[in-house]
């Protein structure tokens, strides 16, 4: 960002007219003139016949003021203060937008999907957060007999994992972004590391290509039994994925491919985008499974924030 303060012998004339009609402005804002309606206020003939006059018994809701002794001075409000009360309503939702947040939504089975995160370092956009299932405890027997009918004959368990994300700069001219991500989740003795990096160019005036590289390590742990001691296994998986957006249509086209430990041999995916109208898209992928099959998927969405 780039800012300038020189100005110019010719523009001195402009500043100093705009400075002195801004100063009879507001000189002006301060004087309330009296009413005194002209000819193009006056009221038609029929809308003064039909006008009610006032009564004499209608209530004086002046009774018992001194306009003398009003505070007219708290009408005397500049655009400075307004400026001042602005800023603090902004400084005031910032601040709640960076404590918790909290979200739930109710499960079919009964349960709640409570998530909570925070941010704590702005310059890398760092947020440190937890994904919850809260399974409520049954009160009466319906109750009990309607979660087991909705689990399978089983009673939903309560289950949570934490993660922590974080947006870094690339470096320089190889990729733009690096952003990384942990998870873990104590229940299941799953745990998660992965970091990816991002490049983006632009193509032409309105289309730009995104190139991404994804890597993970996955770690699997079993619960040690007697006779049987616990063991941890560990997935690696990378990713490679390249995105063609269209801004003035709103489409976008992407490819990729993924290798893992697991699977040995890289799958291949393509997709695409199409935004319909405001905050509503349709997209569709085409993908291979480690199974030799195809998967095909067709999603709709709608997204707003606010």
């Amino acid at each position: 960002m780039e800012f300038s303060t020189g100005f110019g012998w010719t523009r001195l004339p402009v500043l100093a007219a705009a400075f002195i009609v801004g100063s009879v402005l507001t000189v002006s804002a301060q004087i309330i003139p009296p009413f005194s309606p002209g000819p193009a206020a006056a009221p038609d003939d029929e809308e003064a016949e039909t006008a009610e006059a006032p009564s004499v018994n209608d209530p004086d809701i002046m009774k018992g003021i001194d306009v003398d002794k009003l505070d007219w001075s708290q009408l005397a409000i500049d655009a400075g203060t307004l400026n001042d009360i602005i800023a603090a309503k902004k400084r005031a939702q910032a601040t709640a937008n960076n404590g918790l947040n909290w979200s739930s939504n109710a499960n079919a089975n009964g349960s709640s999907a409570v998530t909570v995160k925070q941010s704590v370092f702005e310059f890398w956009d760092t947020r440190i957060g937890a994904d919850m299932t809260v399974a409520s405890e049954p009160r009466t027997m319906s109750e009990l007999l309607a979660q087991k009918a909705a689990n399978g004959g089983s009673l939903p368990q309560s289950s949570g994992s934490a993660w922590a994300t974080a947006t870094a700069p690339g470096a320089g001219a190889i990729w733009d972004k690096t952003a990384v991500e942990a998870r873990v989740d104590p229940g299941s003795e799953q745990s998660k590391l992965g970091a990816s990096l991002t490049k983006s160019m632009p193509l032409s005036g309105d289309t730009s290509l995104t190139l991404q590289n994804g890597y993970s390590v996955n770690q699997q742990g079993t619960t040690a039994v007697p006779g049987i001691g616990g063991h941890i296994t560990r997935n690696y998986e990378t990713d490679q994925s390249a995105k063609v957006t269209i801004t003035d249509t709103g489409t976008s086209i992407s490819a990729g491919q993924s290798l893992s430990t697991t699977d040995d041999k890289w799958l291949r995916k393509v997709g695409a985008e199409q935004k319909l109208f405001d905050n509503v898209t349709v997209s569709g992928s085409v993908g291979e499974t480690s199974q030799g099959a195809i998967n095909k998927s067709v999603t709709a969405g709608f997204k707003k924030s606010w």
